[in-house]
């Protein structure tokens, strides 16, 4: 199944699942996660942290607060020292990905992953994403929500 772009906030997916790209604490401080906590309220932290901390690559969801999706699928692309790189965005995608599957959702909807505090470029979250949807999408609408024209122009090479 193909991946559709989109440029906009992921705070605005109508998806079953938007995925924040989380630490493996779930503090919800900045970037994506700051726009989440902000939009669907602050349970959605206090519930994530409740379920950390996790080993860097793995995934859990929370409900999604007054957002429009069901759920929140906080996904550990870092730990506390804001380092990531390709292999473990590979894994919190896929993981991701198959707490998706295991809940019985149809969609989910993903920001760049590493690509903000954990500075990878585009082009590499971009790859990693790719593969891991490849292997583990399965029949699920998979959104890709991308802010910032760079970053949609750096996943659109990759993607289409």
């Amino acid at each position: 199944m193909p991946v559709k772009l989109v440029r906009g906030d992921i705070t605005q997916a109508e998806v079953d699942a938007i995925v924040n790209a989380a630490n493996n604490r779930f503090i919800m401080g900045g970037g994506v996660a700051a726009a989440i906590k902000r939009r669907g309220g602050a349970e959605i932290e206090r519930e994530a942290m409740a379920k950390g901390p996790v080993e860097v690559g793995e995934a859990v969801y929370t409900a999604a607060g007054s957002l429009k999706a069901k759920y929140v699928i906080h996904a550990a692309v870092m730990a506390l020292d804001f380092k990531t790189n390709e292999e473990i965005i590979y894994r919190a995608t896929k993981n991701a990905l198959r707490l998706a599957r295991s809940l019985g959702l149809r969609s989910i909807a993903f920001p760049a992953l590493g690509c903000g505090v954990g500075r990878v470029p585009y082009a590499v979250s971009a790859r990693a994403m790719k593969r891991a949807i490849e292997e583990e999408g399965g029949d699920l609408h998979v959104e890709i929500w991308l802010y910032e024209e760079a970053a949609y122009d750096g996943f659109r090479e990759v993607f289409l």
